[in-house]
């Protein structure tokens, strides 16, 4: 059975997601998608669930056939000025500022949000393997911020961030213990399991 396209008929909705809550370096990314019905998009779905090449697919098909679509980002300095899921909850709000179109309604991938404007939202737990419009708006954030790592991977290559886009893998680790922590690492989380010997 396929993702829905709708969580009510015959309204605007704005599918929003985030991408890079859990990682220990880089931004928080999210995106807010409008799908326009009359031109399907298949394949869409969680984006953990695609390959590489699924989803940067999908990117060009969601960029070129959405009715309106916004990508926003906060760096890691912003993450640990206010917390990472107030972050991730003001990166949703930028996506959607950007939206072509306002939305009447705004579906939400989790359990929490903060309201955004007077728009009513529904928070929808795994939505991006239920609805169409959240699974679009998680292959944006997550192939944007791919690009991101894969980017400042140039700059410190060292950390492997190519391979694990700043996840707190093993080798990430490894590679803080080694080298300290760049500029581009959230001071505010947990860089080693222990804490010690960490230069700052």
């Amino acid at each position: 059975m396929g993702l829905k396209l709708f969580f009510k008929r015959d309204t605007m909705e704005a599918g929003c997601d985030e991408a890079g809550r859990g990682c220990l370096a880089g931004p928080v990314f999210a995106a807010s998608v409008i799908l326009d019905s009359k031109k399907i998009i298949t394949g869409l779905d969680d984006s953990k669930k695609l390959s590489e090449k699924k989803r940067n697919d999908l990117r060009k098909e969601i960029e070129d056939k959405a009715l309106s679509f916004g990508v926003a980002m906060l760096n890691n300095m912003e993450i640990d000025k206010v917390n990472i899921l107030k972050a991730s909850f003001l990166a949703m709000h930028a996506a959607i500022d950007k939206l072509e179109h306002e939305p009447e309604l705004l579906l939400i991938d989790g359990n929490r949000f903060i309201p955004y404007k007077k728009i009513k939202h529904e928070c929808i737990v795994k939505g991006d393997g239920k609805y169409q419009s959240i699974a679009a708006a998680s292959i944006l954030a997550k192939t944007y911020r791919d690009e991101f790592m894969q980017k400042i991977h140039e700059e410190f290559p060292d950390y492997g961030w190519i391979h694990n886009k700043g996840y707190p893998t093993a080798d990430h680790r490894t590679s803080i213990r080694k080298f300290g922590a760049t500029k581009y690492h959230r001071m505010t989380f947990t860089l080693l399991n222990d804490q010690l010997s960490l230069e700052l």
